[in-house]
């Protein structure tokens, strides 16, 4: 239907609607309506299957590479070649697969399927009904702890008030009227209307069904994300980018030295054989393995620091962050209310350094302090449910304003259950959105007194005079004026304001409470409650920028609330850091990118305004991760680079996102960057190490092509040192810990590649110094008429080597390896221990010598062996030193 309802008359709407706002609809007119507009329900998507989720760990370039070299060795009846490959593909897709279903196992433990319903008039009578049954036209009722089966224009508002924090980001309860609103009021003010999903806080309500389903402001949410495309991290850009290099060059190797045998006269088949025997030395079989352990590993680490990554190649993103846009409630402060400052006309008391306010009140608070918070405990309609436990264990119900008073007045001392017993409560005037105060009479020590405790405005007006150190004095124009300063500045600060009062009744024979006895007020002071920081949020903020990642607050809070909190963490909070979401819709797309840079606060923001400053940040190729909890951040968490929900958060949010916070801690992003990028420095650390190695036995195998001598290496031995002797170390660097200064660095440009131009050079030497000396061994060896099996054992244990030296070199790519703790990594030093051992079975033991093609080495030739490799080693050293080391001093 599209209207904008709100701006619309309740009149009106129900002649529209064709209904009647007494009666409600007929039963008959309800079943052709729902027929017309189907049931009033959101689609939902089916969970992934196991087979899903198994089926989805073949997408990797790099085992397309894998099962194509299988099927060739098939082919040509290489089966232990073949089946060496395939169960590396298996190993590396089961790893996958048990981490990935391990998440969505936990995420359906946290779901709860609820089916919620909902009463409706219908013929004049209630009823309760289903929320899907219900269509636009129908009369609901709403009441305390109910949520809002469907949009609706509210007929009326009996102290109705609603949280509506999934849809609009305000966790603060809005007080709803039936009021007309103006046109151009924005989502989250507009007061005469009802939302799906939200929940009723205090009061009652009637409303009119003005939208269901998909056309409801949640199914416009739902319809935006089932739109929403799901993009490929940066990290599987990458990944597939770095596949398809090496895919390129593998088939330009082997079909150079298929061409280079052709040429000088060798056999069609025995060419094709040992291309295929150049491919297998090629590929990095052990590398998708490892750089999926490296992913489970650091998909753990997070978990074990309260954040669940529900894709693996979702971790290492993390690590290129470099914008993270926050909500405030619950991620950066505490989303709870307490007291941050009371103020009469002789002091003010406010929580300073670490000490909270009750701390500091307990030392300086004077007879007018407690006299405010007495009467902020009493004129509060918050009730507790178990009053007889000690305070710290009450279960408080009402609103957040009220339960958060009852409880720091218990801390102080002014237990409510007590006060209750102590003074004998007469009358009560319930706090309404017209009248904005509460008011209870009580006798006490014989004397009838009013306490009235509400909005500041309305109470500081109703009051003539003041209280002064335990006495009345007359509320003179100054007074006022200065009380009207201290309210302006409370709220400044982004505090959420209530005034208290009171009155002594002089005639109470003759009294009776209504609301207009509610006058002649002596105004006692002001309490300032906020929703206070996580006591981890302002140096996690500061370790992002340290970082250099760019922190923004992106919420659907008032202004001077976002403006408080940003101002508390550190962050610049001139005009030209903050804008509104309204203010965001004047701006066209140049303007908005001319205004990027400065904009570090977002407030009163909308669905569409965080997709379009998501879609901003990409576009200057900014990594972005995006918080959320509400149904209204589910497209902005499906389109972020990174999706973080909190575990309180709806389940919508937590669908859309890639990493869930089960404490609701922004600390836990800033922990999970940090793992992020340990896990990007970890899998460059084994590309170099297991790329390194390859390069160097494709060079091996072909200049021995051209120089039409034996194979150095069989293709068996090529696969042993692969999988075995590369294999073992491969996995211990997925262990290898965090370096020093880690969230020092800047983060990665999204463009920049797994392989940089360093990783590059670094191989290529390596590779170019490997070669010059195992060629060299090699032409020695055969030159001296050696037996083929001796050199090529020879050749072997040097690789085997070699691989050893190069994986404790790859510890660190930024620092010499004498600069490091060679021993800091045990799995890496159990490993070569390990490969070592393998490596004496494969020359000595029997079976081996067979199957590989192996003779004994004895002591002098051992001897060579380690000398080539440490001279090797020095060689590596200087390299990186030259082109990484030098550069990052």
């Amino acid at each position: 239907m599209g209207k904008n309802w709100y701006n619309l008359s309740w009149e009106k709407v129900v002649k529209i609607l064709k209904t009647d706002s007494k009666k409600g609809l007929s039963e008959k007119e309800a079943r052709m309506r729902q027929e017309k507009f189907g049931k009033n329900k959101l689609p939902e998507e089916k969970p992934l299957s196991k087979l899903r989720v198994f089926l989805e760990q073949f997408k990797s370039p790099l085992i397309y590479i894998l099962i194509i070299a299988s099927i060739i060795c098939l082919f040509f009846k290489e089966f232990t070649d073949a089946i060496v490959i395939l169960g590396v593909v298996f190993l590396n897709v089961i790893v996958g697969f048990l981490q990935e279903n391990k998440a969505s196992n936990i995420l359906r433990e946290l779901k709860k399927v609820l089916k919620t319903q909902a009463i409706v008039v219908r013929e004049g009578r209630e009823r309760k009904i289903f929320q899907e049954d219900l269509v636009p036209g129908d009369i609901f009722i709403l009441k305390p702890g109910d949520k809002v089966p469907t949009d609706g224009r509210l007929i009326e508002s009996f102290s109705l008030e609603i949280n509506e924090a999934p849809l609009t980001g305000e966790w603060i309860a809005a007080a709803k009227t039936s009021d007309i609103l103006p046109k151009k009021t924005s989502l989250a003010d507009r007061d005469n209307m009802v939302y799906m999903g939200t929940v009723v806080e205090a009061g009652s309500g009637k409303a009119i069904a003005t939208e269901t389903a998909l056309k409801t402001e949640i199914g416009k949410v739902a319809k935006i994300v089932r739109e929403l495309k799901e993009e490929k991290t940066p990290y599987q850009k990458k990944l597939a980018n770095f596949s398809k290099i090496v895919g390129i060059i593998l088939v330009f190797i082997c079909l150079g030295i298929f061409i280079e045998g052709m040429i000088v006269g060798r056999e069609f088949q025995e060419m094709f054989i040992v291309a295929i025997a150049v491919a297998v030395a090629a590929i990095p079989e052990g590398l998708p393995v490892a750089m999926t352990v490296i992913l489970a590993l650091g998909m753990q680490r997070i978990l074990r620091k309260k954040g669940l990554v529900r894709r693996l190649a979702s971790v290492e993103t993390l690590g290129s962050t470099s914008i993270i846009a926050t909500d405030k409630t619950l991620t950066l402060t505490e989303g709870k209310m307490e007291i941050s400052k009371t103020v009469t006309f002789s002091k003010g008391i406010e929580a300073e350094n670490k000490k909270q306010w009750s701390e500091v009140f307990r030392e300086k608070g004077d007879k007018d302090q407690i006299l405010a918070m007495e009467i902020a405990v009493l004129a509060n309609e918050a009730f507790i449910e178990n009053p007889r436990r000690i305070w710290s264990l009450w279960k408080i119900q009402g609103r957040a304003t009220d339960t958060a008073l009852v409880k720091e007045g218990a801390k102080i001392g002014l237990e409510k259950p007590k006060l209750e017993e102590k003074y004998k409560k007469l009358a009560e005037i319930p706090f309404n959105p017209i009248n904005k105060f509460i008011a209870t009479l009580w006798e006490i020590n014989q004397e009838k007194i009013l306490y009235v405790s509400g909005a500041p405005e309305k109470i500081l007006a109703l009051s003539s005079q003041v209280q002064i150190k335990g006495e009345g004095k007359i509320l003179d124009e100054k007074i006022r004026e200065q009380f009207s300063e201290k309210l302006e500045d409370l709220t400044k600060k982004g505090l959420r304001v209530i005034a208290t009062a009171y009155k002594k009744i002089r005639n109470p024979g003759k009294f009776k409470l209504n609301s207009q006895m509610v006058r002649d007020l002596t105004f006692v002071g002001f309490i300032g409650l906020k929703d206070p920081l996580r006591k981890e949020a302002k140096e996690a903020i500061s370790l992002c920028k340290k970082a250099g990642m760019k922190p923004i607050i992106v919420t659907g809070d008032h202004l001077l609330t976002a403006k408080a909190v940003a101002r508390e963490l550190g962050f610049k909070v001139e005009n030209e850091n903050i804008i509104l979401g309204q203010d965001l819709d004047e701006l066209s797309d140049k303007e908005f990118e001319k205004r990027l840079e400065n904009l570090t606060v977002y407030a009163r923001v909308e669905p569409k305004h965080k997709l379009r400053i998501i879609k901003a940040w990409q576009k200057r190729g900014e990594v972005v991760a995006m918080t959320g909890d509400g149904i209204n951040d589910a497209p902005a968490l499906k389109r972020a680079d990174v999706g973080v929900a909190l575990g309180s958060g709806t389940e919508v949010a937590k669908e859309a996102s890639d990493l869930i916070l089960l404490t609701d801690n922004f600390s836990t992003i800033v922990k999970a960057v940090r793992e992020g990028r340990v896990i990007l420095d970890n899998i460059r650390k084994v590309i170099t190490y297991l790329i390194s190695d390859s390069f160097t036995e494709v060079i091996l195998v072909g200049v021995s092509i051209i120089a039409g001598v034996p194979l150095p290496v069989t293709a068996l031995q090529i696969l042993w040192v692969n999988l075995i002797e590369d294999g073992l170390p491969d996995i211990a660097l997925s262990f290898e810990p965090e370096e020093k200064g880690i969230m020092k660095r800047k983060p990665e440009p999204h463009d920049v590649p797994l392989l940089t131009r360093e990783m590059k050079a670094l191989i290529l030497i390596v590779g170019f110094f490997d070669d010059l000396i195992l060629l060299a061994l090699f032409f020695w060896l055969l030159r001296a008429g050696h037996d083929i099996s001796f050199i090529r054992t020879m050749i072997f244990a040097n690789l085997s080597i070699d691989t050893f030296y190069v994986a404790f070199s790859c510890k660190s790519l930024r620092k010499n390896i004498w600069e490091i703790n060679l021993f800091s990594n045990k799995f890496l030093v159990i490993a070569t221990l390990l490969g070592i051992l393998m490596l004496i079975s494969a020359i000595y033991f029997p079976p081996l010598q067979v199957l590989l093609e192996t003779v004994p080495l004895g002591t002098y030739d051992w001897s060579i062996v380690l000398l080539l490799g440490l001279i090797d080693l020095g060689l590596i050293e200087v390299t990186k030193w030259y082109f990484i080391v030098k550069k990052e001093v």
